[in-house]
């Protein structure tokens, strides 16, 4: 399966990117996450429920420096994508 999430809050310029890519590699989901131009994080991620599900706690977690006050979760159709990735825009 696969889960698009968006994250808002104080999460750029936190390192929300790269401890999203060490998370989901550690879980074992694929797919890739970038920087909205509004100050939000994308992530688009494949994986079983139960790694989609612990990824998603990690993402409401955040970094350190972090401040998740939101994340939106839509089930999509699941992607191609062979490893996690972070993307510039």
């Amino acid at each position: 399966m696969a889960r698009r999430f968006v994250i808002s809050g104080r999460v750029q310029g936190v390192g929300f990117r790269a401890f999203a890519e060490r998370e989901a590699r550690q879980i074992g989901v694929t797919g890739w996450v970038r920087n909205l131009d509004d100050g939000r994080v994308e992530v688009q991620a494949n994986g079983s429920e139960t790694q989609l599900d612990q990824f998603e706690g990690m993402l409401r977690q955040g970094p350190r420096w972090s401040d998740v006050r939101g994340v939106e979760t839509l089930e999509i159709a699941v992607f191609a994508a062979a490893s996690f990735s972070v993307r510039r825009g």
